[in-house]
């Protein structure tokens, strides 16, 4: 499975976010996004999930599923965590497992990001880090060939940075592909870095 994009260019509320932007990321392969606040790191990562329209160039998925789209092969975890409040741990993850198409089992998942004991708990009562953690299960509990992940680590403390860093490490060792925004480090030996410049 290989993504590429060619002479991509992102345009939102009037202004050219980036353009003749050009990366490739193949199966196994991670891509870690960085640059200045504002460069359009986020605006790419919601541009490949289908949330924001491609204003030029081409973006192209080759070894995937010919019948579905790109976004439909995608997970895009944004900074929100889209989580309903007055429901469990257990009650979002399933309707995020069902919208998403998954079929895994749900505890297999919670289980994997250390919150298998929390289940019946209302999401309210999650820390930030929790709730983060909680948005993390779905990578899981709805397989998906592409993790497009903006600031994964936000509110992780280290174990669970070092958890995550074992779940992505685990995608790519199954022929996964990983883009992801971060101002640093994503606890991946080896990313490909692509840098959004001032221009963006």
């Amino acid at each position: 499975m290989r993504l590429e994009a060619s002479g991509l260019c992102c345009i939102r509320g009037g202004r050219e976010v980036f353009s003749g932007l050009d990366f490739t990321v193949t199966a196994g392969e991670a891509l870690l996004v960085t640059g200045r606040n504002g460069a359009g790191k986020s605006s790419l990562l919601r541009t490949i999930a289908g949330l924001v329209r491609i204003a030029s160039g081409k973006l192209v998925l080759t070894e995937g599923q010919p019948e579905r789209t790109i976004p439909e092969q995608a997970h895009y975890l944004g900074h929100q965590d889209a989580l309903k409040l007055s429901l469990t741990v257990a009650e979002n993850l399933a309707f995020w497992t069902r919208y998403l198409g998954g079929t895994g089992p749900l505890t297999d998942a919670l289980a994997a990001v250390g919150l298998a004991a929390l289940g019946d708990l209302p999401a309210a009562y999650l820390s930030a880090g929790q709730r983060r953690r909680l948005s993390l299960a779905r990578l899981m509990a709805a397989q998906r060939p592409i993790w497009l992940l903006d600031e994964p680590t936000t509110a992780l403390d280290k174990e669970a940075q070092d958890g995550l860093a074992g779940i992505m490490r685990g995608h790519l060792a199954g022929g996964g592909l990983i883009l992801a925004a971060a101002h640093g480090p994503i606890g991946l030996d080896t990313p490909k870095v692509l840098r959004l410049g001032d221009a963006a």
